[in-house]
């Protein structure tokens, strides 16, 4: 007879089996309307119907100049998925206001943006599956359509905020753009943040640095079409900044997030710390989390943020070889490789706007 005490089997419980039951049904209903608020979200659909009352399929359709059979269809899913509604009488179809300041372009937050990552990173788990069995991760050249809504993302946290919310954590930072310094973006995808900031402060001058030939290009030909001098872009692998970052050159670097999903985040860190200058300021916006599985179970987020972590941000910096930090390694580590890059003077900022974002303010 084993002396060892047996585990005790906890009764099976049936009322938990049937909350649990329901939440799944309900997740499925709820990933099936995310998918559809993706297509009406890049078919221009929700702001077709934004304060236009009452519209049949077919003259929804007209107004799109999509196929009414498939628009159809598709408000059948949103009717059912309790988005849209539909008066039976008349056959015609309605967004209530208080969707459309959710999903159309009116609103202060359009969300449809973020359903888009449901379809995007379900195209690459044939590729996940295999590193799950083999290792290794899937590069950023896989990821089609990855930088257009991050860059969507980004107009909503950091461009909508940039200059009353975001600089002003960096205590004097802007007095000193409008007489003029030097200033880089580690990870800029396709720039906004720099362009704003350039067409903003003539002044001063902008360099972007990104490892995506695509997001690059798209960067070049937005500070081309605005005629901006004073900024420029180039393609860089940050694997080795810390040996390859020009000394003492920027009086301000900012990453927005960025880090996280980088192949060294350490040795990026490093390379920001000896590119900036002795009075210089770096500003991060990463994710916010707890570096703690079980606390990160109350975020907000945490769920869908972490699967983004699965899919993209810890797979591609695999891909390079890299240490697959995920996009939810916390304010905790952050702060750790923060000073161990050599910043003296880390302060953390929350913005109200902004619930799945943190921001770090580090001084030399």
């Amino acid at each position: 007879m084993n002396s060892l005490a047996q585990p005790t089997r906890k009764a099976f419980d049936e009322e938990r089996f049937a909350q649990h039951e329901e939440r799944y049904v309900n997740a499925l209903n709820d990933a099936g309307m995310l998918l559809m608020v993706s297509i009406g979200h890049r078919l221009g659909l929700f702001d077709a119907m934004h304060g236009a009352g009452p519209l049949s399929s077919s003259a929804l359709a007209h107004n799109t100049g999509l196929q009414e059979r498939y628009v159809r269809e598709w408000l059948g899913a949103l009717v059912a998925g309790r988005v849209i509604e539909n008066d039976p009488e008349t056959n015609t179809y309605q967004l209530p206001d208080e969707w459309a300041a959710l999903l159309s372009s009116a609103a202060e937050v359009t969300m449809a943006v973020y359903a888009q990552f449901i379809p995007l990173l379900g195209k690459v788990e044939d590729d996940i599956l295999h590193c799950f069995r083999e290792g290794g991760g899937v590069p950023y050249e896989r990821y089609e359509r990855f930088h257009e809504v991050m860059a969507e993302d980004s107009s909503q946290t950091v461009l909508a905020a940039l200059f009353d919310g975001i600089l002003p954590l960096a205590e004097g930072i802007e007095q000193r753009l409008i007489q003029g310094i030097r200033v880089l973006d580690v990870g800029c995808g396709r720039g906004k943040a720099l362009i704003e900031m350039a067409t903003r402060f003539p002044a001063s001058t902008f360099t972007g640095y990104d490892l995506s030939e695509e997001a690059i290009r798209w960067a070049q030909d937005e500070a081309q079409k605005r005629g901006l001098e004073n900024i420029r872009f180039e393609v860089r692998d940050l694997t080795d900044f810390d040996q390859t970052a020009p000394e003492a050159s920027f009086e301000f670097i900012t990453t927005f997030d960025a880090i996280h999903d980088q192949a060294k985040p350490l040795n990026v860190l490093k390379g920001i710390r000896k590119a900036l200058t002795p009075d210089g300021v770096y500003l991060a916006q990463d994710i916010r989390g707890t570096s703690h599985h079980h606390s990160d179970a109350d975020h907000p987020m945490g769920a869908f943020l972490y699967a983004i972590s699965c899919m993209h941000c810890m797979t591609v910096s695999l891909a390079q070889g890299g240490e697959g930090l995920g996009t939810m390694w916390g304010r905790e580590r952050a702060l750790d490789y923060m000073q161990r890059a050599g910043f003296t003077r880390v302060g953390v900022h929350e913005l109200e706007h902004d619930i799945q974002n943190d921001y770090f303010v580090c001084r030399p």
